[in-house]
């Protein structure tokens, strides 16, 4: 068994602590420690509880040349696609050829007007997947209006610097509609007509309930990450306002698990729907997931802090399971001497937006954040993700891992236990 001791810091004078850093499962000698009090708890709805700590642990798949996503045999390319060619030479000016699996597959039923199901994992290219389709339908009929529903703010805000690139002197306008921003701003925006709107239920409600948006006059709705949507509580928010629009609507659905509730929505509103599944297991081949063990007694944050001194932390994403836990993390980490800075539910937008920014521009290499960040988000070059807390579900911790091991390379994701 690959085992790797980091001596935690801290404790520059006396016996040192260590902790184990174990590199694959193994049956006997398996332990969870509760250093910090962070240990997995019995009871409903506890963090970790529910989860084998052994599925924390896998290794990563040697990336060769069969397995790079540019080497995936397509059967089509973006130059042929039966799109705009000034869409074309946007796409190419972005770097993309070569489409990914869930983008040669389903694009063409999208251009076809089909309504359909794609189920993939999270960093496979599907926000270009339903983009490109949707981009040449206004530019082809410059009055349809698109409406795109996410579960959360950043995800809607990713969303659209994509589209802006690819629409790029085209003429195509959009409106992203997101709690934390004014929402006058967004009143105005619309008052132009865009041609799509991306926006969380939340806000796109009271855009509604407002009288802003009348959402019969949108002929197309993406549903994207559906599954988390569910997770979150918005579900009847997103039924309602599928009631509200044209029985004739093409409907886009995107989400990575196949619940009986996503089912039964896929049922009741989409229309004889094609589905593509690009899904490949549960979590990444690229991610190599390990646990940290913490021993009873020692401080979990001195060992975090050990961790990050360590050589190759270039870009961690660390996850902890409340608002305040995750501001203080940050707040310590700081103190220590890491660049560090936080994302979650108690900052504005504004300021969630600034942190990710100076992340993806490595501006600071160490981001702390609630699980508002694992979905959707997509951040080039994380080299780990840290669990700091355990996520509440397992689907949780394939989420917030995903973060890492993207664009075919691998990347590694550490649970504390």
């Amino acid at each position: 068994m690959y085992q790797k001791h980091f001596r935690g810091a801290g404790h520059s004078s006396g016996p040192s602590k260590q902790f184990h850093y174990r590199g694959r499962p193994k049956a006997a000698g398996f332990h969870g420690g509760r250093g910090g009090g962070h240990g997995a708890r019995g009871g409903r709805g506890s963090f970790g509880a529910a989860i084998d700590k052994s599925k924390f642990i896998n290794k990563a798949q040697p990336v060769t040349a069969n397995s790079k996503p540019e080497h995936y045999a397509p059967e089509h390319n973006f130059a042929d696609l039966a799109i705009d060619n000034r869409l074309k030479t946007n796409i190419a000016s972005k770097g993309y050829f070569v489409p990914t699996p869930i983008q040669d597959k389903i694009i063409p039923h999208i251009l076809l007007g089909k309504d359909v199901v794609g189920i993939a994992n999270t960093g496979t290219g599907k926000t270009a997947a339903f983009l490109i389709p949707l981009i040449d339908k206004v530019m082809r009929a410059p009055e349809a209006k698109i409406l795109i529903v996410v579960p959360t703010r950043e995800l809607a805000q990713q969303i659209e610097v994509e589209l802006k690139a690819f629409t790029n002197r085209l003429g195509v306008s959009s409106v992203c509609a997101v709690g934390g921003a004014s929402i006058v701003m967004q009143m105005k925006a619309l008052a132009r007509q865009p041609h799509f709107l991306i926006g969380t239920p939340g806000r796109l409600k009271d855009l509604m309930e407002r009288g802003r948006i009348r959402l019969d006059q949108y002929s197309t709705v993406v549903l994207d990450e559906a599954d988390r949507m569910l997770d979150m509580g918005f579900i009847n928010d997103v039924k309602y306002m599928l009631a509200k629009m044209s029985a004739k609507r093409h409907t886009l659905f995107f989400s990575a698990t196949m619940s009986r509730e996503i089912e039964a929505l896929v049922k009741t509103f989409l229309r004889d729907p094609v589905t593509i599944s690009v899904k490949t297991g549960d979590t990444p081949n690229a991610i190599d997931q390990d646990v940290v063990e913490v021993p009873v007694g020692q401080n979990k944050f001195d060992i975090l802090r050990g961790l990050l001194r360590e050589p190759g932390f270039d870009k961690v994403l660390i996850f902890g399971k409340t608002k305040h836990g995750v501001e203080r993390l940050a707040r310590n980490l700081s103190a220590c001497g890491f660049k560090a800075e936080s994302i979650h539910g108690n900052k504005s937008q504004p300021q969630r937006a600034k942190a990710l920014s100076l992340f993806k521009a490595h501006h600071m290499n160490i981001l702390c954040a609630t699980d508002v960040a694992a979905r959707g988000l997509d951040i080039a070059g994380v080299s780990h993700v840290i669990n700091y807390d355990q996520p509440a579900t397992y689907d949780d911790y394939v989420h917030r891992i995903g973060r890492t091991g993207r664009g075919g390379k691998t990347g590694k994701a550490l649970t504390f236990v």
